[in-house]
């Protein structure tokens, strides 16, 4: 039997209906969930390998009925295996310290006549490191973006520099994994394996979904469980979050999807589906010690990620260089305790934006709950120019930015 902690992650709900970005006001920025951490390394356990095999087709077992589903049940069976095949298994390997105790004389470092007049060793038992070795700390999921490797996931199930990470695929062969790059605002990372003609998903087009429409999570279940499906419902739109890991990290994601189809930490990095087996989202975050609330990162938002790193090697984001609030309500809660609005040299401060301008769209693009300015900001490239709407007092003026690069 495997043991597991698990730890509840949590989060923070906020809603914003918001028409215009105050410039000026502090915005809390971070991280968010933590991957699954099990007490136990991942094992090949012989009822898992037989679970496997039956969902593989490779066992032998006895004729089954034929299955006479609802047109919706059969739409969710042929859209997880169509993408089953390309959702990966990754698992965290890490040198620990190897802890033991041993002897430790308490009086080994006093002079010699004193050690004579005690008469005798004190020796205590203390814990003490005798070195390292290589463990299996963690896991997360991920999915096959390109036949030639690529492989999408969230930043944070990839977030240790020290960690080394490997990748099983569908077919149980195990890859080591490179990190490409990591999204710099939002829980998004790109891997490479080396292989060819491995089994991309089709992704599809987050920017139509409509609440009720299905929604299938498909991950790593708690660590172990590979592809472990979940189905619910798309039950919210545009919801912007402040979650957290278990170090304290936390961040702000905006315009995620919600769900209630079961998010957990191991599954974290999967894919959402909609019923036509296309990826909708990445499988994000969930809510401590609320049943049913998960959300994921729009698939749209990830696609230019994906196109930038194919193309040249690293994930190119728009920077303009301001802090907001979502509306002045907001402004007059969230303060402005962290300094300048704008930051100085930045585009926005070249553009001639001052704190207290509320920003009204971007190229054209309304400023809304769906349409943060981080959000559009982030869809544009560094070098492009981009024009703002502004409101100033009573007077509404256009200004011209050069977007930086954020790193």
């Amino acid at each position: 039997m495997y043991h597991h902690t698990i730890k509840k992650l949590q989060k923070n709900i906020k809603r914003h209906v918001p028409a215009t970005a105050l410039v000026g006001a502090g915005l809390l920025i971070g991280i968010l969930t933590g991957p699954f951490v099990f007490s136990q390394p991942v094992s090949n356990a012989n009822i898992l390998d037989d679970i496997q095999n039956l969902l593989q087709g490779n066992a032998t077992v006895s004729p089954a009925p034929i299955f006479n589903g609802t047109s919706q049940e059969e739409a969710i069976i042929r859209a997880v295996e169509s993408a089953s095949p390309s959702v990966v298994s990754i698992v965290i390997s890490k040198d620990v310290p190897i802890i033991e105790r041993c002897q430790s004389d308490a009086f080994s470092d006093l002079p010699e006549e004193f050690r004579q007049f005690f008469g005798q060793r004190f020796d205590f038992s203390v814990p003490c490191e005798t070195g390292t070795e290589r463990r299996e700390v963690g896991g997360g999921s991920g999915f096959i973006v390109s036949p030639q490797g690529l492989i999408a996931t969230n930043k944070h199930v990839v977030s240790d520099a020290q960690a080394e990470y490997t990748v099983f695929t569908a077919d149980g062969k195990k890859y080591e994994a490179q990190i490409l790059a990591r999204h710099p605002s939002l829980d998004v990372a790109i891997l490479k394996v080396e292989a060819a003609h491995l089994p991309a998903v089709r992704l599809g087009d987050s920017s139509g979904l409509r609440l009720g429409q299905t929604a299938i999570a498909i991950g790593n279940s708690l660590g172990e469980f590979n592809n472990t499906v979940s189905v619910g419902i798309v039950s919210g739109l545009a919801r912007s979050v402040t979650a957290s890991t278990r170090q304290g990290e936390v961040e702000m994601i905006e315009n995620v999807i919600q769900t209630d189809a079961a998010i957990n930490p191991g599954n974290s990095g999967g894919p959402l589906l909609n019923s036509a087996g296309e990826v909708i989202g990445i499988n994000t975050a969930m809510v401590s010690g609320a049943e049913n609330i998960g959300f994921a990162i729009p698939i749209n938002a990830v696609k230019r990620s994906i196109e930038t790193v194919s193309a040249s090697g690293k994930i190119l984001v728009g920077y303009l260089g301001v802090r907001y609030a979502l509306t002045e309500e907001g402004a007059r809660i969230e303060g402005d305790e962290s300094g300048r609005a704008v930051e100085a040299g930045s585009p926005a401060d070249r553009a001639g934006i001052k704190e207290g301008d509320i920003l009204i769209a971007v190229d054209g693009q309304k400023i809304d709950a769906q349409h943060t300015p981080a959000y559009v900001i982030s869809q544009k490239n560094p070098g492009d120019s981009v024009e703002l709407e502004i409101l100033r007092g009573n007077e509404t003026i256009k200004l011209q930015a050069v977007l930086g690069e954020r790193s």
